[in-house]
């Protein structure tokens, strides 16, 4: 059996892979400047292939500067990506913004500016949950805490890039392991669904903590996904640093499944050293990383814990 280890890129973080109906693997990761996309038949095989920029902002503008945690996503056979940007000030001018590609092919098809989403609060990390025939948008919203962060709201679609109705507070950093770091963070919303269950993994904690990780929010499929009382928290991160292995700060992640539909794989980028070591909010590089998750015996997703660059994994099913 064929091994790999992480990181799959030394340098890429809020990474999201997602695998697509024609057979391949399409990668994005934050480049500040610009957007790119990999693409490979495999999930380890991304990183030796070459990304093709298929965005880059205007010279100035609203949305000109700092693109982070781009998403691509299908949504009723279109393309579409979710991307962060601002004006090259503060938290208040972060928008999300989207771009709908002309044509079928990511990497050659012509990608044009739909706007920035129609959101309440300025913020970043917009996801999509498709559901019952409608469309949900998930973001990070700035602007709801004495302490100084973000929580995650979510609003009706009317279409892939329009807001209709309220933004509802689905979780805020409430408890002392979301607020690590010197801000109260929800950011970076992501879903898996199971047995009649919406599973929302979350990013919590300022990124340049040791102690940023993941947190899981849930609900059934039959409840109204608007109605913020029928989500319930799990206490405590789901997913977070393994000191004994070299693993900090994991989190911002996505996930995706192997080659044969038969595994089930988390993506996400971490630190290979403590915040001790080396000061982070200087942008010092986050790597991107893969590796299998399972489930427990009552149905909720079970991450494990982030393995450490030495050791190694099996390939995923279905990889030649």
């Amino acid at each position: 059996m064929s091994q790999f280890r992480n990181p799959i890129l030394p340098a890429g973080a809020d990474p999201w892979i997602i695998k697509h109906e024609d057979g391949h693997y399409y990668m994005t990761v934050t480049l500040r400047n610009h957007i790119a996309l990999w693409r490979s038949r495999t999930m380890t095989g991304l990183a030796a292939e070459k990304p093709t920029i298929i965005w880059n902002p205007a010279p100035s503008g609203p949305y000109s500067y700092n693109l982070w945690a781009p998403e691509l996503h299908y949504i009723e056979g279109q393309w579409y990506i979710y991307y962060t940007a601002n004006d090259g000030g503060g938290d208040d001018t972060r928008r999300i913004c989207v771009l709908q590609l002309l044509g079928d092919d990511p990497l050659s098809g012509e990608w044009i500016f739909k706007g920035a989403i129609n959101t309440e609060h300025p913020g970043l990390d917009g996801t999509v949950l498709p559901h019952k025939g409608e469309l949900y948008f998930f973001y990070s919203g700035y602007g709801y805490f004495p302490d100084y962060g973000s929580a995650i709201y979510a609003a009706r679609m009317v279409n892939p890039w329009t807001l209709t109705g309220p933004n509802v507070l689905i979780t805020a950093p409430t408890e002392t392991w979301e607020k690590q770091g010197g801000m109260a963070i929800n950011e970076g919303p992501v879903f898996l669904r199971r047995n009649g269950t919406i599973y929302l993994i979350f990013s919590a904690s300022a990124t340049w903590s040791d102690d940023y990780c993941l947190g899981m929010a849930m609900i059934s499929e039959s409840d109204d996904l608007l109605k913020a009382s029928a989500w319930v928290k799990h206490e405590g991160p789901v997913f977070a640093k393994n000191p004994e292995q070299g693993v900090y700060a994991p989190g911002h992640n996505s996930f995706t499944i192997s080659p044969d539909g038969t595994e089930d794989w988390i993506v996400y980028h971490a630190y290979p050293y403590s915040e001790a070591e080396q000061k982070r909010s200087d942008g010092s590089p986050r790597s991107m990383r893969i590796q299998r998750f399972g489930w427990t015996e009552e149905g909720a997703p079970d991450f494990g814990v982030p393995l450490s660059t030495e050791t190694s994994i099996p390939a995923p099913s279905g990889e030649c």
